[in-house]
């Protein structure tokens, strides 16, 4: 027994040195925190139960046979964060470069099944080499064995990604399946094919950062959520953003106390929206100065900003924002801003996750590269995904809703529950200089006609009296009252019960 216990004790401490002290030193050199150092910060403390700390690759190609470490490269396990469950896995690049083998998968496939089983978000801490080379395609399969776990759980239970290494070839597609994806600045990076493969087929030189890096995927690709500083900032970050997330698509958002009350009123709204509608304003003062305790998690901050998404909380209750930004492109909705949307749309669709939408659009971005881009079928996402949307949904126009644009933004016509209108509002069919040159253009030489036909366009639309009266807008309020009115119509609609038609799936305009 003796033998046994000192063995445990024995492959115990070689799982938590990993690859050992010198490669963990590598790893501190690059500023990088170890896989369990990140689980150690990520998890409430003590509350971290491993899983699979003995499993060996069994691969024995290679000279392969001399080379085993226990837990191979992966830390699997559940913890909790500020009390709540959460499956985890991270990947050890101290070992093997975090490459995965057929065995490191089935590790992290089991506490993806596990996940599913008991409804509980998963993380996964992203740093590996790629696939292990020396298994050849029981490596390729472990991926595989992933994605389709990835897949399944999609809308199932939150999946979040962070990339805080390398993360290249077929390892990219699970955390681009995933909900989230976080990624550390100057550490980490993604792509399909790195530098040398791209230098070879399309000559073109790039650095791995050029090519794949946080600041890439954060703002030109969008296929990044956050670009974040360094290790611990990013497990901090994740942590905040955790407690916003529902456990799974069966519960509602949870729900923290809170001290701000629901009738606070904000003044300063009242002089926000400018006199002069071609004036631009920040949307992200009204969100800021709407939630609990001013507490905004912006999604994408950085992407397609004419777009604003995030969470804030209203009354303790997790809200999902959408909002037009009026500083970059007017607030118009381009290929971007749609794809931007419309998935942020689904997934709180998807959780149970009520839905605020702010309005200020003066229409879809024209010109030659959007149709070409396809702006149809790219607009059609976000129409989609507001239109197939069944949790609750509260609408404020805070100006402009022009054309298209403005169904498309949670009007009532695509089953809003509750759609509201500041006096600044305008909902027409187009700007009135535009509209009028359209209507009178047999008189378009006549300037003072047109004055007088533009007058009387803003008069009569530049307004939201006439949706009001229709019943379009249910009620029109001054912008200090906002977060009351808002409050109040989450809470009447926190019960809210509305099932689109059986079907297998839908088929969104990919």
């Amino acid at each position: 027994m003796r033998d046994i216990i000192a063995k445990l004790e024995q492959t115990r401490k070689a799982a938590d040195l990993g690859g050992g002290e010198h490669r963990i030193q590598q790893q501190h050199l690059k500023g990088k925190l170890t896989a369990r150092e990140r689980l150690a910060l990520l998890l409430d403390e003590g509350s971290f139960e491993e899983w699979d700390k003995f499993v060996e690759h069994r691969c024995t190609d290679f000279e392969m046979q001399e080379k085993k470490i226990p837990g191979d490269g992966v830390v699997t396990g559940y913890g909790t964060i500020n009390g709540r469950l959460v499956f985890v896995f991270s990947q050890d690049f101290t070992v093997f470069g975090g490459a995965l083998s057929e065995a490191n998968a089935e590790k992290i496939c089991k506490v993806m099944d596990q996940a599913m089983k008991v409804g509980a978000p998963l993380i996964g801490l992203n740093d590996s080499g790629g696939a292990r080379i020396q298994e050849g395609v029981a490596s390729l399969g472990g991926y595989a064995e992933i994605f389709q776990r990835n897949v399944l759980a999609s809308g199932v239970i939150p999946q979040i990604s962070v990339v805080m290494g390398p993360c290249a070839g077929g390892a990219v597609y699970s955390p681009a399946i995933t909900d989230f994806i976080f990624m550390v600045e100057d550490s980490s990076y993604m792509f399909v094919t790195g530098p040398g493969v791209v230098k070879t087929v399309t000559h073109e030189v790039v650095t791995p950062e050029e090519l794949g890096g946080a600041s890439v995927h954060s703002r030109k690709s969008g296929v990044a959520d956050l670009a974040i500083e360094n290790d611990v900032e990013a497990l901090l970050t994740t942590r905040r953003f955790f407690d916003f997330l529902p456990e799974n698509n069966r519960e509602k958002p949870p729900r923290w106390p809170t001290d701000d009350l629901a009738t606070r009123e904000e003044p300063s709204l009242d002089t926000l929206v400018p006199e002069d509608p071609s004036k631009p304003y920040d949307i992200k003062e009204v969100i800021v100065k709407v939630a609990d305790e001013g507490d905004f998690f912006e999604i994408q901050p950085s992407y397609a900003q004419n777009i604003v998404v995030g969470f804030i909380r209203l009354q303790g209750t997790t809200v999902g924002v959408v909002a037009n930004q009026p500083l970059v492109l007017a607030g118009c909705l381009d290929i971007d801003s749609s794809k931007k949307g419309a998935r942020f749309v689904r997934f709180c669709d998807a959780f149970n996750i009520p839905i605020f939408t702010l309005v200020d659009v003066p229409g879809f971005m024209p010109g030659i590269a959007q149709e070409y881009g396809g702006i149809i079928k790219n607009g059609a996402k976000l129409l989609y995904a507001y239109a197939e949307c069944t949790v609750p949904k509260v609408t404020l126009i805070t100006r402009k809703a022009y054309g298209g644009a403005y169904d498309v933004m949670a009007s009532k016509h695509l089953r809003g529950d509750v759609n509201f209108a500041w006096p600044s509002a305008e909902i027409a069919v187009m700007g009135a200089k535009g509209a009028v040159e359209i209507i009178f253009r047999k008189d378009i030489d006549d300037a003072q006609l047109i004055e007088a036909r533009t007058e009387e366009y803003e008069e009569r639309f530049a307004n939201p009296f006439i949706a009001a009266s229709r019943g379009y807008v249910d009620d029109i309020f001054l912008p200090r009252e906002t977060r009351q009115r808002v409050c109040r119509s989450f809470a009447m609609l926190r019960d809210k019960k509305l099932e689109n038609p059986w079907r297998k799936h839908g088929n969104i305009p990919l």
